[in-house]
């Protein structure tokens, strides 16, 4: 049997933090990140471009971010620009709604509406035309529509959804952008039963985000365990058709979790970020010499053997649980007050002055910092911090858990969706688990976590030293992009029954061949 040309995938997202060198030397500078999606979508494809899969990508053209990036890339490393192979490989979607940004998206939704589908258009009439893809993966509901085509041109199709964010717009809205949504209008999901075009049109809005899950032949979310919490029903801010496609989709078993990992460059062994860089053999050091270096630039009271807790992500009341921590803070610092207890903030949000005024209120200024999101900032913290707190509501994902297992940062975390699927209970004489869990999502349940966790930290630092250590090993073979990549690879081959990757010609290996 002669060997099958390698099927072409197009990644098709709105984000990305960087690509890899060998995709041209506009590679180094294409950083559009407005969340998690963007690293993830970064990781993913450069994990497959190393594997050997002929993937590209489309991305919008956000000049001014583009350009605001280039030079500080030239700036910083002239000469290192590499351009392995031609950049034809990364194909940017062209129109003004997106050159003059700053941001990824508006603060107003029909702006992003606008940029969605000026971002489709192009992807649609020029890009895929283009490529000519074997199998096509889009992320979220900027790609919403783009999965209806595929299914109309008998392309495979991949949808990912990574949040659960979404907009409605008509028929008649779409083809005033140039979307020629006749040709696949009957793959679209609306608002009502549509049941002839014209009716439709101009009356009956299209949802992007169930129109990717509705028209894709296969949809994955970004860890297991949220795919069958919303199939299930289990959160009520889920709108009931979401979970019924969603749970259509599981059904026919063409639904999957898959989760997310934390950018390779979360790494401290190799963080420049940190006062000193650290492995699982030198954790104690490390962590010692990195947690005085953060109190020192926070304000916090200069003591190596505080327990730190460290809140990583956005300061907002719907998802990560603000208020919960809110209605403890002071009880929290009180109780372990005598013992050194730690907190800082690395975070933007609506909380952020609710929290400042808690601390200025009690006077808890060298016990509690509150910082904006700094990078730098933020993974110093991983490296100082005891433990990281994240009492989500719920969790697509979730990356702060898995990055601060690797730092040795231990999580304090409701047991929910992605957190369930990479946080386990500690258990010290069994040497098993990585975390301190709660079930019941309250104020008490928080409470109860944070308790555990210093009860983890009063005991002997040869059993804490061990433990961390073993974590720290097990994470980093556990959250890598190799893994995740792998199962997206499993994914595409099951999508197209045949592999993804040909043998080199010196490895006298003949026929379909898929690495394992």
């Amino acid at each position: 049997m002669s060997i099958r040309k390698n099927p072409r995938v197009l990644v098709v997202t709105p984000e990305v933090t960087y690509l890899p060198d060998g995709m041209g030397n506009m590679a180094n500078y294409m950083t559009a990140k407005a969340g998690g999606l963007a690293d993830v979508s970064a990781a993913l494809i450069s994990a497959l471009f190393q594997q050997g899969v002929d993937v590209h990508v489309a991305l919008p053209d956000y000049r001014k971010l583009f350009n605001t990036n280039r030079s500080q890339v030239l700036g910083r490393t002239l000469g290192a620009i590499r351009d392995v192979m031609p950049g034809d490989r990364i194909h940017l979607a062209e129109d003004r709604a997106f050159y003059y940004l700053d941001n990824v998206y508006s603060n107003y939704s029909a702006e992003n509406a606008r940029i969605a589908l000026a971002f489709q258009r192009e992807v649609i009439n020029n890009i895929i035309p283009r490529v000519k893809p074997d199998l096509i993966h889009c992320n979220d509901w900027m790609t919403g529509l783009v999965p209806a085509v595929s299914r109309q041109a008998g392309i495979p199709c991949l949808f990912t959804v990574h949040n659960i964010h979404s907009t409605r717009l008509s028929l008649a809205q779409i083809e005033d952008r140039g979307i020629d949504a006749a040709y696949f209008w009957q793959h679209l999901y609306y608002h009502q039963m549509a049941y002839e075009y014209e009716e439709t049109r101009s009356t009956n809005p299209v949802d992007f985000l169930l129109s990717g899950v509705f028209a894709a032949h296969f949809v994955n979310t970004v860890s297991p365990s949220f795919l069958h919490e919303v199939a299930q029903g289990r959160h009520g801010f889920v709108e009931p058709p979401l979970e019924r496609e969603l749970a259509n989709k599981v059904a026919a078993g063409c639904a999957v979790g898959i989760l997310n990992a934390p950018d390779p460059s979360f790494d401290p062994e190799k963080d420049g970020a940190l006062a000193r860089p650290f492995g699982p053999k030198d954790h104690v050091a490390g962590k010692r010499a990195n947690k005085k270096a953060l109190q020192a630039s926070t304000g916090l009271a200069i003591d190596d053997r505080a327990a730190l807790f460290f809140w990583p992500h956005r300061l907002e009341s719907i998802q990560k649980g603000c208020q919960l921590l809110a209605d403890i803070l002071y009880r929290m610092v009180h109780t372990y007050w005598d013992r050194g207890l730690q907190l800082v903030f690395v975070a933007n949000g609506e909380y952020q002055p609710i929290f400042r005024n808690i601390v200025h209120f009690h006077g808890f200024a060298d016990r509690v910092a509150i910082c904006s999101f700094d990078e730098n900032l933020a993974r110093l913290a991983y490296g100082a911090a005891d433990f990281v707190l994240m009492p989500s509501r719920f969790e697509p994902c979730g990356l702060p858990q898995m990055i601060g297992c690797c730092y040795g940062a231990l999580p304090v975390a409701h047991d929910t969706g992605g957190i369930h699927d990479t946080v386990a209970a500690l258990d010290v004489d069994a040497h098993r688990g990585n975390g301190f869990l709660f079930n019941v999502y309250d104020s008490n349940g928080l409470f109860w976590a944070v308790s555990q966790a210093m009860g983890f930290h009063e005991r002997p630092a040869a059993v804490r030293a061990r433990e961390v250590r073993r974590i720290m090993k097990e994470s980093a073979a556990a959250f890598n992009h190799s893994v995740t990549a792998r199962r997206y690879i499993d994914l595409y081959e099951t999508m197209l029954d045949r592999p993804l990757v040909v043998p080199p010609p010196e490895s006298g290996l003949q026929g379909e061949y898929t690495i394992k």
